[in-house]
């Protein structure tokens, strides 16, 4: 029996360390910001009721990232990564059904989406924000990358409001344009799992004879919640993201 994520977990914790900082030199305060104060409760919430577990693996992406640097977009914006990651784990969400799930208050009923949104992570200067891109899988690549732009740019300029934050199927986190090789992203509850993205990185291959070849590989970071998904199914869910990124590639040559 899957114990309820409404009911409050009772924690024997130590209380939190009162400092008095200034004994040791010199400091002084900020307030969190409104975004940052809410987003602080949702995350430790969801880091202790869920229990993560994080799957890493790496696509080739050589020749979609080749392909895409000479599209645009319907209103003539650039195409990057994201919106063909957005798209194909929509049509992921098909075939993993259990990835586009989410357990009801009680905890004991598994809610079967038939839809297909997908959350997009927004550093704003105020705070992290999550704007909703709905219908995914009836939208090309290009529509979805005028619609993420939009969104990410009302987020940093005037922030969002929830209606355009709440019914996410599964979030995607991209930290590629900054860097990194691999993290372990928190589910954004009622969400089963989130996909980060780090950046790209050129690796020697092993090629036909031996010989060396360079593929561009994505790393993905896969955090799911252990107690509707298994660490096979994570295991299919990034092998098969490679196949459904090739075959969008395919789509819009």
């Amino acid at each position: 029996m899957i114990s309820s994520p409404a009911n409050k977990m009772s924690l024997d914790l130590p209380s939190w360390p009162a400092v008095d900082f200034s004994e040791f030199g010199e400091t002084e305060t900020a307030p969190l910001s409104r975004i940052q104060a809410l987003t602080s409760a949702y995350l430790s919430r969801n880091s202790v009721v869920i229990p993560h577990v994080t799957h890493h693996d790496e696509v080739d992406i050589t020749a979609l990232d080749a392909q895409r640097k000479s599209m645009t977009t319907p209103q003539g914006g650039k195409v990057t990564l994201l919106p063909f990651m957005i798209k194909a784990v929509a049509e992921l969400l098909r075939e993993f059904p259990r990835f586009n799930a989410s357990l009801d208050s009680s905890g004991q009923q598994l809610v079967l989406k038939k839809y297909f949104h997908l959350g997009v992570a927004v550093d704003t200067p105020t705070g992290l924000l999550v704007p909703v891109v709905r219908d995914c899988d009836r939208k090309s690549v290009g529509e979805i990358a005028d619609e993420i732009a939009a969104l990410s740019g009302r987020a940093r300029e005037k922030g969002l409001p929830m209606k355009d934050m709440v019914g996410g199927c599964m979030t995607i986190s991209s930290l590629g344009h900054i860097g990194g090789t691999a993290f372990t992203p928190i589910i954004n509850a009622p969400e089963v799992a989130i996909l980060g993205l780090t950046r790209a990185r050129w690796q020697p291959q092993r090629g036909e004879g031996d010989e060396i070849v360079w593929r561009l590989m994505q790393p993905v970071s896969l955090s799911y919640d252990h107690r509707i998904i298994n660490g096979v199914d994570a295991a299919r869910f990034t092998a098969t993201l490679g196949t459904r990124l090739e075959a969008l590639r395919q789509e819009v040559l």
